[in-house]
């Protein structure tokens, strides 16, 4: 087996229970992995502002990839350390035509510390987390730098729309979902793999040397990325469709059995 210097996992779905929630026995599992000297990183689609008390709980003060790979965090110093912005002009352009094709479609923003919503997108609290949105027509919420945008169609499954999204983008930007009603848009290339190629640099960590977990779409690439892929058991369709290998689901802690299978390990490799 390879050797794993760092353990890298989504949070929704994945490390978190179904109601939000890390359960005591991950938590137990994350601080001993990282006592053992294990890198512990955690790559979402979630931005800073909600990843941070997550991270506060788990006592990491490492760098985060958060908004699907758009943003490097430093937990520790609480601020930003890379971010990679939605080209404007690109980002007009495909609104555009995103409407002509599906006029129906409205529109959210992530700018990383706040969000905007066009006023008929649909139940902003459940990804806002207690940001008050700023509201408005897509041409103003688009004159900030864009982080992330996020297209809702009133009847279209997510799956369907991201394959209408992907249709009219093409390679000028990046098209995924995750567990929300939403498909998720940002700058062309972004991706957990991208965010979690650049940590591994910064901590000189080859690849290959990283288990990664996840449950959603958005996380495939990063699956692929890393030496040792692992899809908790309530995974969507797509990621199970690839073959990786599976743990228990996010509700019976398939990722702390994981850790403290490595932990383990590595105490008996020490003896």
């Amino acid at each position: 087996m390879t050797d794993i210097q760092l353990i890298a996992s989504d949070l929704d779905g994945t490390l978190l229970r179904h109601d939000g929630s890390l359960s005591p026995r991950t938590v137990a599992a994350v601080k001993a992995a990282v006592k053992a000297g294990f890198q512990m990183v955690l790559a979402s689609g979630r931005p800073p502002r909600t990843m941070q008390p997550i991270a506060d709980q788990l006592g990491l003060r490492n760098i985060g990839v958060c908004s699907n790979g758009a943003i490097l965090y430093d937990f520790d110093k609480q601020a930003v350390i890379e971010n990679r912005h939605v080209p404007r002009d690109v980002l007009k352009n495909i609104i555009l035509r995103l409407k002509e094709r599906e006029p129906s479609v409205c529109f959210a923003t992530e700018h990383g510390h706040h969000v905007g919503t066009e006023p008929h997108f649909p139940r902003p609290d459940t990804w806002v987390s207690g940001v008050a949105p700023k509201i408005g027509d897509i041409d103003t919420l688009c004159a900030e730098d864009v982080i992330k945008l996020a297209v809702h169609h009133p009847d279209h499954a997510v799956e369907t729309l991201a394959e209408l999204v992907r249709a009219v983008t093409g390679n000028e930007l990046s098209v995924t979902f995750s567990g929300m009603h939403f498909v998720e848009v940002a700058a062309a290339g972004v991706s957990k793999a991208l965010g979690l190629a650049d940590v591994c640099k910064r901590l000189g960590v080859d690849p290959k040397n990283v288990v990664a977990f996840g449950d959603m779409p958005n996380d495939l690439a990063m699956l692929s990325f890393v030496g040792r892929g692992v899809a908790v058991g309530n995974a969507h369709p797509d990621v199970m469709a690839e073959g990786y290998e599976t743990t228990g689901t996010n509700d019976q802690d398939g990722v702390a059995q994981v850790i403290e299978a490595l932990v383990a390990a590595r105490s008996k490799a020490a003896e």
